[in-house]
């Protein structure tokens, strides 16, 4: 595994901040209260203020905060190293969704700009349409541009072998078929993602793409080859269930054991309502990862 230097001085700030908070909370909780003076004096005075500290609460909610901000930095850098090392002039690039392609699209604009590069961006949803247009970057599709050069994506997981947990966001079809559609597939992270095993960091399943009349049948048939739970993902901002870009619904299937993800990923598939899951199997050609301190690790997949 490779690994790429970055600047750690935000997160030894971020770091040195909240152990500052801690240290302040706890002297403040352990020392006594000023004795009261003994003398009484006729002019009345505004007693002082007792010195503000820092509650747990306050303490957990900035901590938290770090450690977001630590997050996205990471996947800023593990974008940046991606569109760097393999986006070219001339080339046409696949843009996937999530939130740290949006660093990679930033970068990608950038570099545009900068080198004068002429690049096509092909999306794999609404959403990364939308990025390459307030970017003013050339916005292709399939049927004008078949054959990419490069396709960049994220990952809710990546394990050793780099098999893929995707469609978190609910894009994962339309994800997979540029990614398929490219001669080579990178995918970007921050250290959270990085897993041996997939379950091990990404605890909400993976994701199934399915005919919304097919939801019961394909649920079952799922739980009964594979065990495990079997959920319909439900909107948060609207009634009723997340409704894909395709206009399908998903399925969230959380498995109990680990599984040789190939076959299972071509079982599904063959059930009659799937359109398409959220394993990607032997696609991914390398992985950029953006790391807590600051550099950037770069796994290949393994060597057979």
């Amino acid at each position: 595994m490779l690994c790429l230097r970055g600047r750690v001085s935000s997160f030894s700030h971020l770091a040195a901040a909240v152990a500052g908070l801690r240290s302040s909370s706890s002297s403040s909780s352990s020392s006594p209260p000023a004795s009261s003076s003994s003398s009484a004096s006729s002019s009345w005075r505004q007693p002082a203020s007792p010195p503000r500290s820092s509650s747990p609460k306050h303490v957990r909610l900035l901590a938290h905060s770090a450690a977001n901000n630590m997050a996205e930095e990471a996947k800023k850098l593990a974008a940046h190293a991606a569109v760097d090392n393999h986006v070219q002039n001339n080339q046409v690039v696949g843009v996937g969704s999530g939130s740290t392609i949006v660093y990679a699209v930033d970068r990608l604009a950038e570099r545009v700009r900068q080198e004068k590069l002429n690049i096509v961006c092909v999306p794999t949803s609404f959403q990364a349409r939308q990025l390459i247009l307030q970017h003013s970057l050339t916005l292709s599709d399939l049927d004008r541009h078949p054959e990419l050069d490069v396709a960049i994506d994220g990952a809710d997981e990546v394990d050793a072998d780099l098999t893929l947990i995707k469609g978190g966001g609910g894009c994962l079809t339309q994800e997979k078929i540029v990614a398929g559609c490219a001669k080579h597939f990178v995918v970007i992270a921050d250290f959270r993602k990085d897993s041996k095993s997939l379950g091990e960091q990404w605890k909400k399943g993976v994701p199934i793409e399915v005919i919304p009349m097919a939801y019961v049948p394909v649920s079952r048939a799922i739980v009964k080859c594979f065990g495990g739970e079997v959920n319909l993902r439900m909107a948060v901002s609207k009634a009723g269930p997340v409704v894909t870009d395709n206009s399908n619904f998903l399925l969230d299937w959380k498995f109990e054991r680990a599984h040789n993800w190939k076959e299972v990923n071509t079982a599904i598939k063959m059930i009659p309502g799937v359109v398409d899951t959220g394993l990607f199997v032997g696609m991914a050609e390398r992985a950029y990862f953006g790391m807590e301190d600051g550099s950037v690790q770069v796994r290949d997949p393994p060597v057979n």
